[in-house]
């Protein structure tokens, strides 16, 4: 007997339900599975931001390693720089010195194995009152300690002591001005001194354990003495410079990062270095280039508004926000960085390897191809010039940018590095039409690099005098190199010449005016 068949209706149910079963676990993998690829992107796009953020980090950071420094040494030597600053001189021999105060080392005899130079101050052989003849009574002798480069002498300055054998006057010739009344040190000496400091980059406390290796006992308190009153002396040709680089119709802008030393603990907080520069040699301008440094606190915006107040010219910036309290109307020009903007572009393309940033650094490059044509021609000439062949580079590069974005994750290094391109690009296009601008603030950037190269040596300003008298030596130093100037032969010009010369006439003793008599 055949079994009877099995009915249609329930196995098609049966099917249908276990299909459905199916298909609703099919569902809620698939769920699962778009929930874990959303994780997966959001994992990729964190792990690609980290490794741009890791590649920058380590291009800045590891460099030449520094070395481990004596931090008291460091801070005292600043302190001591800031207190002589602001301590007149003719105060330093009566001030009575406090209870638990450090009395600074007392002078000891020049050594005497250095070789003496004698110039000898007469007063003449004539009284100056009666015209009587002049006996010889005895003399002072004044030693100084001077630097000749390579080598260390002692000046000795001699002035005989006479009296009128007529009336018995006295007359004896006067010790000329010099930079420190009451010290010792020659002014070749002192610009040594502030030079390797500040251009060389050596502590006060490695050049005193570099001169008793030549047997002269200088202490660090004495040398931080006489930088301190040396850049408080040479403070209103600092100035002056400072004039100048407002005068220009363009300049360069920029700041970095110091660690200043808080007062009260042994903990540091990050002060700013703040550096203006004009430079028209790009296209030939008549002015000479000069730099001026500020130090500050902190890194505030009123910073470079109070330094720049007045400014109406253009002015080269990154883009950071500080700087907007200097642009708008009756106020400064903004000119972007084109540099900083193919720097994003770079680390992505290092890190990533992005055909989409390459391309923008071939395009930028194309640009800075045509710089090199226009450098060293007239405004007029290079505006031709970037109108013709970058103008059209510079508006391509805009469009391109535009149409890229959108094919970006929104989150993605890339996309914001084309953001920060899109915000900049029109404040970089007034370059195309103005002759005396420049493409990038490079000429800011590179008057840094001694700030970044001293920082890796003194790693921190013991305070802010300290900090302050640092913004007048790189002042006058960098803009004596800007000038093609020794800044130390300079220097020891102007400190033998400072003390008498009429403040109505400190431009004489400008880096180019020195440069130019030299010649």
């Amino acid at each position: 007997m055949k079994p009877a068949p099995a009915n249609p209706q329930i196995d098609a149910a049966a099917l249908q339900a276990l299909l459905a079963e199916k298909e609703a676990e099919i569902a809620a993998r698939d769920k699962y599975i778009a929930s874990f690829v959303a994780q997966l992107r959001g994992r990729d796009f964190l792990i690609e931001k980290l490794k741009h953020q890791l590649a920058g980090m380590r291009r800045h950071r590891f460099g030449s390693s520094s070395e481990a420094l004596d931090q008291l040494e460091l801070t005292l030597e600043d302190e001591e720089i800031a207190q002589a600053a602001e301590t007149p001189v003719e105060d330093v021999a009566e001030a009575p010195i406090p209870n638990g105060a450090k009395r600074k080392p007392k002078r000891k005899p020049l050594p005497s194995h250095l070789p003496r130079n004698e110039t000898v101050l007469s007063p003449g052989d004539a009284c100056s009152d009666c015209g009587g003849r002049l006996k010889h009574l005895g003399e002072d002798v004044t030693e100084e300690l001077e630097y000749v480069p390579g080598r260390f002498v002692v000046n000795r300055i001699i002035r005989p002591r006479m009296a009128c054998a007529c009336c018995e006057a006295f007359q004896q010739a006067p010790l000329p001005s010099r930079p420190i009344e009451r010290g010792r040190p020659g002014p070749g000496l002192l610009a040594h001194v502030l030079v390797s400091k500040f251009a060389d980059h050596l502590p006060l406390y490695r050049q005193s354990q570099i001169y008793a290796r030549e047997g002269i006992e200088l202490e660090r308190s004495t040398l931080a003495d006489w930088v301190g009153k040396i850049t408080a002396l040479l403070e209103p040709l600092a100035n002056l410079i400072a004039r100048y680089v407002l005068q220009g119709q363009a300049l360069f802008a920029d700041d970095t990062p110091v660690k200043l030393l808080s007062p009260g603990n042994k903990r540091t907080k990050t002060a700013r270095v703040w550096a203006y520069v004009r430079d028209e040699r790009p296209w030939n301008g008549e002015a000479p280039p000069c730099a001026w440094y500020q130090f500050t606190r902190d890194r505030k915006g009123d910073h470079p508004v109070s330094h720049l107040s007045g400014y109406k010219g253009w002015v080269h910036a990154d883009g950071y926000t500080g700087f907007n309290g200097v642009f708008g109307p009756d106020k400064a020009s903004e000119m972007a960085c084109m540099a900083h903007i193919r720097r994003k572009f770079v680390d992505i393309y290092k890190s990533q390897g992005s055909p989409i940033a390459e391309e923008v650094i071939k395009r930028i490059a194309g640009l800075y191809a045509v710089e090199k044509q226009a450098r060293g021609q007239s405004p007029e000439d290079r505006a031709a010039l970037r109108q013709a062949d970058a103008k059209p580079v510079f508006d391509n590069l805009e469009v391109w940018l535009r149409k890229q974005l959108p094919k970006l994750p929104r989150k993605s290094p890339l996309a914001d590095a084309i953001r920060y391109a899109l915000d900049r690009l029109p404040k970089a296009r007034p370059y195309l039409d103005n002759g005396f601008l420049e493409i990038d603030n490079n000429s800011a950037e590179r008057s840094m690099r001694p700030i970044g190269l001293g920082r890796k040596n003194y790693l921190f300003m013991g305070s802010e005098g300290g900090g302050k008298s640092a913004a007048i030596a790189y002042t006058l130093i960098e803009t004596a190199k800007l000038n093609g100037v020794d800044p130390q032969a300079w220097l020891t010009d102007v400190l033998g010449r400072i003390a008498d010369h009429k403040i109505t006439k400190l431009d004489e003793l400008l880096p180019w005016r020195y440069a130019a008599n030299a010649a």
